[in-house]
């Protein structure tokens, strides 16, 4: 298999007319109960084995395992079958990402990829299986507003750029949870300093079981999430409350600051702003990978390739303590899995007339899951200026391989951001019945945000 699958084969499943994107033909649909699994991926394996079919994913309850409490890891007896280190970069340069051998280069003595051996572990519920089929044949995007979809994978059978990032921002992920998280700022000196200690509440509208599509269309809020901070002092009390549409002119977001004791309504939330939560270091459209408006950019399907992503992350959630899993200026690759994956690799290129501080992007986005894993941005001399990641684990009370701590480093600053460590909580990624319609609302806010 090429490192990279282009030209014609793409060419052949890429079509638009205007700025609209059409459904998948139901022939083409059917690929989903065949070749495809039923979220879209290569159902088959690599030719050299590296790579193995998936045969319906990890749904089993992990050993000792109580949910809502501190996860367990399914595959914590497995050792490396190969370490990529700035000795051997070489090596394996076909299958690592610009960021990764930038992450190498930079951090010779410390960061290393400890990759093991493949697991396909992606499932979902078989409903959302049946809306993602049912996507296939009725999803469409006019410009890059979402419509007719739900309760799925939008675009199991991506024809552009901006439907596989979509695939991403609707990933499969439960529909009511709750995190307990600290974030963090690694310094370019090689200090950590607590950036927030927060709790969040999250909720999914998109993937309510009980809903119907006609439901959701009624004002197309995909994501709602409402955060609390308890740390640093400095920022304690504060909180954050966001409303995400498929219609990105209409998502909206409320801030509490304890100083002005008042809840203010967000005029930007999009793109290069910094978040609030994330110390500065990182901007809105960084959180989780990539979040936020498709606007700002012309989005391109560069092609299919294999490479090695951190992958069924759950050993990093064993240690007891953050410090365990943090080196100077990254994750302590001790506690980081790595394996080979296909991914699909999207392009980001600025749109005309629009402006962002990183005007080229690409990201490195999971077949089975449609999580982008990994990504890198370009400023606007050409460095390549930042390198994203995320993290996954088996979540399997959904069952879901999800998205849970996420991050990236500022090559040139040397200042990283390390987002969702659950280490020092006891509870990590609970999956909850459905919130209170009040819970997401500023009244909420204001309730949750006074000291």
């Amino acid at each position: 298999m090429k490192n990279i699958i282009n030209g014609s084969l793409i060419a052949a499943v890429l079509f638009s007319i205007g700025h609209a994107y059409a459904a998948v033909s139901p022939k083409d649909a059917e690929k989903l109960r065949s070749e495809l699994t039923p979220l879209g991926a290569e159902r088959a394996g690599n030719a050299e084995g590296t790579i193995p079919a998936w045969t319906g994913g990890f749904t089993t309850v992990i050993a000792g395992e109580v949910p809502g409490g501190r996860r367990g890891d399914p595959f914590k007896d497995e050792k490396p079958i190969l370490t990529i280190t700035a000795a051997n970069v070489g090596e394996y340069a076909d299958k690592l990402t610009d960021g990764t051998k930038a992450m190498l280069a930079k951090y010779p003595d410390s960061y290393r990829l400890d990759v093991y051996k493949t697991h396909r572990t992606a499932a979902a519920p078989d409903w959302v299986y049946e809306n993602t089929f049912k996507n296939a044949t009725r999803a469409k995007l006019n410009g890059d507003v979402l419509a007719d979809a739900f309760g799925g994978i939008p675009f199991p059978i991506p024809q552009s750029g901006a439907e596989i990032m979509w695939n991403h921002i609707l990933r499969w992920r439960g529909g009511s949870t709750q995190v307990q998280t600290r974030q963090y700022q690694l310094l370019a000196n090689g200090k950590a300093v607590l950036a927030t200690d927060l709790k969040g509440d999250v909720e999914m509208p998109y993937y309510f079981r009980e809903s119907t599509l006609e439901e959701f269309s009624k004002n197309n809020e995909f994501w709602l999430v409402r955060t609390s901070t308890s740390a640093p002092a400095m920022r304690a009390g504060e909180a954050l409350l966001g409303r995400a549409n498929t219609d990105s002119d209409k998502a909206q977001a409320w801030v509490y600051l304890t100083g002005q004791r008042r809840i203010r309504k967000l005029p930007n939330i999009c793109c290069d702003t910094p978040s609030p939560t994330m110390g500065g270091i990182a901007s809105f459209d960084e959180i989780e990978g990539f979040t936020g408006r498709l606007d700002r950019f012309d989005w391109k399907i560069v092609g299919k390739k294999e490479i090695y992503i951190p992958y069924n992350g759950n050993r990093l959630m064993q240690p007891s303590s953050d410090e365990a899993v943090l080196s100077s200026h990254h994750l302590n690759p001790d506690y980081v899995r790595w394996e080979l994956h296909r991914v699909w690799v999207v392009e980001a290129n600025l749109r005309q007339g629009q402006r962002h501080q990183a005007p080229k992007n690409r990201y490195y986005c999971d077949e089975d899951t449609w999580i982008c894993v990994l990504g890198d941005r370009w400023d606007a001399k050409g460095q390549l200026w930042k390198t994203t990641w995320a993290q996954t684990a088996l979540i399997s009370e959904l069952p879901a391989l999800a998205l849970v701590s996420y991050g990236l480093n500022d090559l040139i600053s040397g200042d990283a951001f390390v987002g969702g460590l659950y280490n020092s909580k006891q509870t990590q990624y609970s999956v909850l019945p459905r919130f209170p319609a009040s819970t997401f609302t500023p009244d909420a806010l204001m309730a949750e945000g006074v000291r």
